[in-house]
């Protein structure tokens, strides 16, 4: 019997401690890529697991993900100072970066349609609102289906791309899309959330030594 009321006991803590509002901390998310073409689906394969760490921390997160074949990238974003930051690092450009300002206008938002959806999906054991998006960049339209929560406290890449159209941290994020004349849908979602504490050196948005300026656009 007491191991029974423990479980209980443990059960509505883990509940009630996944609805606390977080904001700082880690997220883990896990990425794979897929394709249409078999070939394509074959080379993809070779990329391995691919995992995204992000850290945040009010309104600054810095994203994490490195890969043996694509390198590293690190993305930062200053909400405070509306700046972005994108570190690039693999055998093929070198390190390059790029920044972007995260101010933003309604022409910005102009090719993007934001439609909020009655379904819900639970993520570790958070209860996660969805949207479905379509974008249109140069005549070509990519799908997106979200579902975010608003109990992690945090900026997205997402939510700096769609302005104020989506609320909610995505712990799950589908991308239909055509490249080169290939389906591929890509897949993230969050495998472990951490609520602790995150040091500021995380969010510099200093460049460092050694990497040069890129020529990769971000975003719209």
């Amino acid at each position: 019997m007491k191991k029974i009321i423990l479980l209980i006991f443990l059960t509505i803590s883990l509940n009630i401690f996944s609805q606390e509002i977080i904001s700082e901390g880690i997220v883990i998310q896990k990425q794979t890529v897929s394709s249409s073409n078999e070939e394509v689906n074959a080379q993809l394969k070779l990329m391995g697991e691919m995992r995204t760490k992000t850290f945040f921390k009010g309104n600054k997160t810095r994203s994490e993900m490195s890969n043996v074949m694509a390198g590293e990238t690190i993305t930062i974003m200053d909400n405070d100072k509306k700046e972005m930051l994108i570190l690039i690092n693999n055998s093929q450009l070198g390190k390059k970066y790029a920044t972007k300002s995260l101010s933003s206008n309604e022409d910005d938002f102009k090719n993007i349609v934001v439609t909020p959806n009655d379904e819900t999906k639970t993520i570790l054991g958070y209860i996660c609102k969805r949207y479905d998006v379509t974008t249109t960049t140069n005549n070509v339209e990519t799908k997106l289906t979200l579902y975010t929560t608003n109990k992690i406290s945090a900026m997205s890449e997402q939510l700096a791309l769609f302005g104020n159209k989506m609320e909610g941290f995505p712990l799950y994020l589908e991308i239909s899309a055509n490249q080169m004349g290939m389906d591929m849908i890509i897949k993230m979602e969050a495998i472990e959330i951490k609520n602790e504490k995150v040091s500021d050196d995380k969010f510099s948005i200093q460049i460092p030594d050694g990497y040069e300026k890129g020529e990769f656009q971000l975003g719209n």
